[in-house]
């Protein structure tokens, strides 16, 4: 019996940890192969690398990660208030003088890995905030059509 237990035992915690190893890398797997926003804040480890946040109660919250060689990118959206909007932009782009009326600063190419449309006949602003290496470049563009509530999207770039 003693035999037995002393096989059973550690082929058991074997087995378990097996099992949770495979679901892990599965999961991890789904994450990679993701393409497009994904609903939900990004990591807390994302948020500090790009160095971007989003506002509390902020909705409609998606984002994505992309890496490359050469430049790594985290593409975030959310819907706010107008008045934590500014203080976002206070504390991530310097003043709201910075945005300027009627600019769309996330280009086609970067707007179309993720599904984002910034068509004429809205009221666009946008500005970027250049950082010096290896801090984040942030590009930021608002759909101000319903003032009280901007739209929110956000390109942050990090190079090595």
């Amino acid at each position: 019996m003693i035999v037995f237990l002393l096989i059973a035992i550690p082929a058991g915690y074997l087995y378990i940890s097996a099992m949770q190893s495979r679901g892990g890398g599965e999961s991890k797997k789904e994450q990679a192969a993701a393409t497009g926003l994904e609903e939900g804040w990004p990591t807390r480890l994302q948020r500090r690398l790009y160095e971007v946040s989003v506002p509390p109660y902020a909705e409609h919250v998606a984002s994505y990660e992309t890496n490359a060689w050469k430049a790594s990118s985290l593409f975030l959206q959310f819907t706010t208030t107008r008045e934590k909007f500014d203080q976002w932009l206070d504390d991530y782009a310097g003043s709201d003088a910075e945005l300027k009326d009627g600019e769309v600063t996330i280009d086609e190419d970067e707007a179309a890995l993720v599904g984002w449309k910034f068509a004429d006949g809205h009221h666009w602003a946008g500005t970027v905030h250049e950082q010096e290496r290896p801090k984040p470049t942030l590009e930021i563009t608002a759909n101000l059509d319903n003032p009280d509530f901007p739209q929110v999207y956000v390109v942050s770039t990090t190079t090595p």
